[in-house]
């Protein structure tokens, strides 16, 4: 459960690690919430959140990673910061439409943007601004039908989209910030990210469905789906983490858009759910959007990084002429010859002179 050395192939296999586990994960949960009646969001995302926890503890355990501690301050803030933007994501969806609640989900990216523009100084190009405007239309036609709206559900949606965006940053920063990996950073905030939602879960579920989670019938169909979403949210949440780390949250939410089109053409498809042409569009739109960003991401990234290694080769060139005596002497004996040839006289034999003797 170790990065890869291989940084590209890392990042392929995390983005593709996340899209397939998401996706199946929302078709389990749809089983399981929409078929088998079983409606606890929020509980049943703070037992995904303890079987990552168990599953990790397993894997530490057997030395599959190593444990970094690092300030239990900054830890317990961010999983508790995470578990209240989950759960103000399923508040969200409660006391809204589905379209405003696609419009929260949509705002996450620009949000994060001005977010890092403001706070980080990170520059996003003219074309990357582009391409996730166009993304960000295509998945608002596909998506988005219905809009109303009522103040308590916009209020909810607005807190949603900050913690969400500060969340997916820290997610970002931290492990940059203390040389960790997303399978240290999520072994350690779990156990907070699961006791806030076991905590508030059951109240949450109760005021958004009128019913408890405790006196649910829990028969062999909804145990079965209950621990098969556990399991795939393992690797859910792992590759969550692994995205940010390896590239950026404004890429995992864009990653995200990516998943509601596949889920989307996944029941077109195969389910046959009703669509129209709108729908189809819009995805269109938006995979060429998410095109476009994966593209203009990659060449300035190539470029940042031919940038960077020039400088870093300077950098490496200049100390080795500090410290090394040899390199130093070498530079300073060819410098020395270059001030000679500067600073000495013309010779009395050079062309012009001797084409003005010969010319006498």
């Amino acid at each position: 459960m170790t990065e890869g050395p291989g940084p590209h192939l890392g990042t392929v296999g995390a983005l593709s690690l996340s899209v397939i586990s998401s996706v199946a994960i929302v078709i389990c949960n749809k089983a399981l919430i929409s078929t088998l009646g079983f409606c606890f969001a929020t509980t049943l995302t703070s037992w995904h959140l303890l079987v990552t926890f168990c599953s990790l503890h397993v894997a530490q355990w057997v030395k599959l990673f190593e444990h970094k501690p690092f300030d239990s301050r900054t830890v317990m803030g961010f999983g508790i910061l995470n578990g209240v933007s989950i759960g103000l994501l399923n508040l969200s969806l409660g006391f809204n439409s589905v379209g405003f609640y696609q419009m929260t989900k949509l705002a996450i990216i620009p949000c994060t943007v001005f977010l890092e523009t403001v706070f980080l100084r990170k520059q996003f190009s003219k074309r990357i601004q582009l391409s996730l405007l166009m993304l960000l239309v295509g998945v608002g036609i596909a998506t988005v039908t219905d809009m109303q709206l009522n103040l308590l559900g916009a209020v909810i949606s607005l807190f949603t989209i900050v913690t969400t965006c500060v969340a997916q940053i820290m997610t970002n920063t931290i492990q940059k910030r203390f040389k960790v990996s997303s399978t240290q950073l999520l072994y350690q905030s779990c156990p907070y990210q699961a006791g806030t939602l076991l905590f508030a879960g059951p109240f949450l579920d109760a005021a958004l469905t009128n019913q408890n989670v405790f006196s649910f019938d829990y028969n062999f169909y909804v145990l079965f789906f209950i621990v098969l979403s556990c399991l795939i949210s393992v690797s859910v949440n792992f590759s969550t983490f692994l995205v940010i780390g390896k590239t950026s949250p404004v890429t995992y939410q864009v990653l995200g858009h990516l998943k509601t089109c596949l889920v989307l053409a996944f029941g077109y498809i195969l389910l046959k759910n009703p669509f129209s042409w709108r729908n189809v569009c819009g995805i269109l739109v938006a995979v060429f959007g998410m095109m476009l960003y994966s593209y203009y991401s990659y060449s300035e990234s190539q470029q940042k990084m031919s940038i960077d290694n020039t400088l870093t080769s300077n950098q490496i060139l200049k100390e080795k002429e500090l410290t090394d005596p040899l390199v130093a002497a070498e530079s300073g004996v060819v410098n020395m010859l270059e001030e000679d040839a500067s600073n000495a006289p013309q010779s009395l034999w050079n062309k012009s002179t001797l084409g003005k003797d010969l010319h006498a």
